[in-house]
């Protein structure tokens, strides 16, 4: 009987959903600290000096950034060491117990550290989610289950202003950093149980022999040369190639705007609106249910494109340059906003939304321009380069603000930071089409003939 005309087990969508779960909790723990930022300001945390609390939160979102930045160049490779069962797990008890001890920290350097210890492992997650959906899932598949696994970014950014609020008004500010890190705990008894390589699913009788044949279908098709290229090619020889400094720049232009909504957006709406506590709750869950539908168009519409006749490199490029002129729709912020505050709340969802169906595609372009061999390194390059641009708008927003907070109108330094947001996306395809003009796959024998 034919594979066709077999039943194919969907165990696969379940081990999906644990690494969907996995990036939910990632972006809770991690947007917690913006959303209580009134509050830790309210009990002086961030110093006695109102007048440098802007530019002391940057440096705590710098600590975080950071060590995030170094975790991707490590954890990766301490992933492959310990397998992904391990790996994961230990990536992500170890971000959770960062994040609770927050609630203990009792100044500007204790919550510092607090957020280092939270970026490294924090790292972890999405080298692990590659390797995973890379072990479970056809490349036929990948795509979408990357878009599904993404859409958890968005869906624990919709999740914490809804909790974190809550928690603190009624609980305390503490009990919103240790509730929220403990999610993590009970995601990895779900984990240990369920997760475990298909090989192994296969031998205890979990999956069917027809969704194991599903899975492995590529590697027949794989070369020889895949054992010769692993371990060979270092970053060095990478970056002597455009295509890497496509993708390079591509990340360190546009993961700032991403990182800076995530942790000023609910600033902005108390500076500008005057809101805080619970009232930013609805506003923030519909700009990240916006983003959710953005990670998944994003994925489509080179699809489409591609039916429509494109080839792969020119839909991608195409649907690209579609996502980079949304964001520009930001310069109208601050204009929108004094008509109704909610143009404003939608311009950021639309913004947002963008964003994240360009986030989607130059991570798949890393697997477009690169032999799968040294996809995870190249990914590893571009998130080092999102985390480094975002320290600098970081710091460049936090001297910024305090600036024109103490002239006595923080507004004009956020629309100046929401002038280079809008820019980003259009000055970033550019370069990126200069650099790789047709998102075509470098050969193996080039990559082996530089190393």
């Amino acid at each position: 009987m034919s594979l066709s005309k077999q039943t194919i087990t969907n165990y696969r969508w379940t081990i999906c959903s644990l690494v969907f779960f996995a990036t939910t909790i990632n972006y809770l723990d991690r947007q917690v600290i913006s959303l209580l930022k009134p509050y830790l300001e309210a009990s002086g945390l961030f110093g006695s000096d109102p007048g440098h609390s802007e530019s002391t939160y940057a440096n705590i979102v710098i600590a975080f950034q950071v060590s995030f930045a170094i975790g991707m160049v490590l954890v990766g490779r301490i992933i492959d060491v310990f397998g992904t069962k391990i790996g994961y797990a230990i990536s992500l008890l170890l971000w959770s117990i960062a994040a609770m001890g927050h609630a203990f920290a009792k100044s500007a350097v204790g919550f510092g550290v607090a957020r280092a210890a939270l970026g490294f492992p924090e790292a972890g997650n999405y080298p692990a989610a590659m390797k995973t959906t890379a072990e479970w899932f056809p490349l036929k598949e990948r795509s979408f289950a990357t878009g599904i696994i993404i859409s958890g970014t968005s869906i624990g950014a919709i999740l914490a202003p809804i909790l974190v609020p809550w928690i603190a008004e009624n609980l305390g500010w503490q009990w919103a950093f240790i509730i929220t890190g403990a999610i993590g705990l009970i995601w990895l008894i779900f984990w240990h149980l369920k997760y475990d390589s298909p090989e192994n699913k296969l031998a205890n009788g979990t999956i069917h022999i027809t969704e194991f044949e599903h899975i492995k279908m590529d590697e027949e098709k794989s070369i020889s040369l895949d054992g010769e290229i692993n371990g060979k090619i270092s970053w060095f020889k990478l970056l002597q190639f455009r295509e890497t400094w496509a993708i390079f720049l591509g990340k360190f232009l546009t993961d700032p705007v991403w990182w800076f909504f995530l942790f000023w957006l609910p600033a902005f709406l108390k500076e500008e609106y005057g809101l805080k506590g619970m009232q930013v709750s609805i506003p923030i869950a519909l700009v990240y249910t916006m983003t959710t539908f953005g990670s998944i168009f994003g994925g489509w519409l080179p699809k489409y494109f591609i039916e429509k006749g494109s080839n792969p490199g020119k839909a991608r490029k195409k649907a690209m340059f579609i996502y980079s002129l949304f964001p520009m729709l930001v310069l109208s912020i601050q204009y929108v906003g004094r008509i109704n505050m909610w143009f404003a709340i939608l311009i950021i969802g639309i913004a947002g939304s963008a964003h994240q169906a360009w986030s989607a595609n130059i991570y798949t372009n890393s697997s477009d321009m690169f032999p799968k061999q040294v996809v995870a390194s190249v990914t590893g390059i571009g998130g080092l380069a999102g985390a480094a641009g975002a320290m600098l708008l970081a710091k460049f927003a936090g001297l910024l603000f305090d600036h024109y907070k103490a002239l006595g109108d923080i507004r004009i330094g956020y629309g100046i930071v929401f002038a280079i947001c809008a820019s980003a996306y259009i000055l970033a395809w550019l370069i990126m089409h200069l650099l790789a003009p047709r998102f075509e796959q470098i050969k193996m024998s080039k990559l082996l003939s530089h190393s």
